[in-house]
């Protein structure tokens, strides 16, 4: 298997079963073992997202997320460019695993404080040349700093792509085995936990320059001009 270098730019991509891409960030790897590809990025990271996900966003209205997700059924979105803010991203992601443990560091005077770790359940990683795709599959696991307590998160958005056809009956199985693999390993303090002190004490190499998506405005054009070709057929 291709390793990363420490410091490269990766992208995550979230891809649809179609093989449309549902989202892309760009990350710099911090490690690239065995156990796991831990990457990580900075408020100004480039992305790319479904344009009513954005939306819900800047409007503060989750019910434009579940038109997202309606669409995302259709197989029927659209992509526009955003940019990654406020907090810092500590990502570790199993490569069989169906689920990534997130890290996010929130300003705090000087510095960043851990404010949250934040289990996503998705896809097990599938390399490409430039990162790695997965699917996120919405339901996610909110864990306190010091891992104490734990809450989930986005049920009623689960249920609803569960009733899309989003996320299949044998993903569903997986997604439960892996919500138990994941309170396992609270429980124990393994996997990434039984590293919890070190990756709470990370920061971002200040050498680093903000990452940015390779080609990110050619392959929006090139996207956007085979789907307006598709449509004029």
């Amino acid at each position: 298997m291709r390793r990363f270098e420490t410091g490269q730019t990766v992208v995550r991509r979230d891809v649809h079963r179609s093989g449309r891409v549902w989202s892309e960030l760009a990350l710099r790897v911090v490690d690239d073992t065995d156990e796991a590809l831990v990457t990580a990025c900075a408020p100004g990271a480039q992305a790319r997202w479904p344009a009513l996900y954005a939306q819900s966003r800047v409007q503060g209205d989750r019910s434009v997320r579940t038109e997202a997700f309606d669409a995302m059924a259709t197989g029927e979105w659209e992509l526009a460019a955003g940019v990654w803010q406020e907090t810092d991203l500590l990502l570790w992601k199993p490569p069989t695993c169906w689920f990534s443990v997130n890290a996010f560091f929130a300003p705090d005077g000087d510095g960043r404080r851990l404010r949250n770790w934040y289990v996503n359940f998705e896809h097990p990683t599938c390399r490409t040349e430039s990162g790695f795709d997965t699917l996120d599959l919405t339901v996610d696991l909110v864990v306190a700093p010091d891992l104490t307590r734990w809450e989930w998160k986005d049920e009623d958005e689960y249920a609803h792509v569960r009733r899309l056809g989003i996320v299949s009956d044998t993903e569903h199985q997986a997604v439960d085995a892996a919500r138990g693999e994941v309170l396992m390993m609270l429980t124990e303090r393994s996997g990434v936990f039984a590293q919890a002190e070190r990756w709470a004490s990370w920061q971002w190499d200040p050498a680093w320059p903000t990452p940015c998506l390779p080609l990110a405005v050619t392959t929006a054009r090139r996207e956007g001009a085979e789907e307006r070709s598709g449509r004029s057929q």
